[in-house]
């Protein structure tokens, strides 16, 4: 088991599971918790209005902002003013978990960077690339690539 100790003095530990997985428990009771946007309705909404654009191009555009000559916003594109309030979260997954003091932990993010002690977890992997959380009693199944 590995510990870290947070800036508010909160004491975090992460569990090696036999299956290669990290356990991670805690005092959880102040966090923020983010969950990946879900594009399907409003990319379907999209192409029966008639667009011609890849889901990846979509993606881009929903965000994207048009800025004049000195940098000021002015306003979204055409995609993103006419669905992004289409896009929802998709409140299923949890793709990132931010205790109040840390650690901030996302999906991709690499355990090995949080501890530099990759030797814990396992011998011939340096990357611990984190795939999803799984919320459990105690805290959070944190699941490896």
């Amino acid at each position: 088991m590995l510990t870290y100790t947070n800036r508010h003095g909160d004491i975090f530990t992460f569990t090696k599971q036999e299956d290669g997985n990290v356990l991670w428990e805690g005092p959880f009771e102040y966090i923020r918790i983010g969950y990946p946007n879900n594009y399907s309705e409003a990319y379907k909404k999209c192409a029966l209005d008639g667009h011609a654009i890849t889901m990846e191009h979509f993606k881009e555009e929903v965000h994207k902002s048009i800025y004049d000559k000195d940098g000021n916003y002015v306003k979204g594109s055409m995609i993103q003013e006419k669905y992004a309030k289409l896009v929802t979260s998709d409140t299923n997954t949890i793709d990132m978990i931010d205790p109040s003091g840390g650690p901030y932990l996302s999906v991709g993010m690499d355990l090995v960077k949080l501890f530099n002690n990759w030797e814990y977890f396992s011998y011939d992997a340096k990357n611990l690339i984190i795939d999803k959380f799984e919320p459990v009693e105690k805290g959070y199944i944190i699941h490896i690539r």
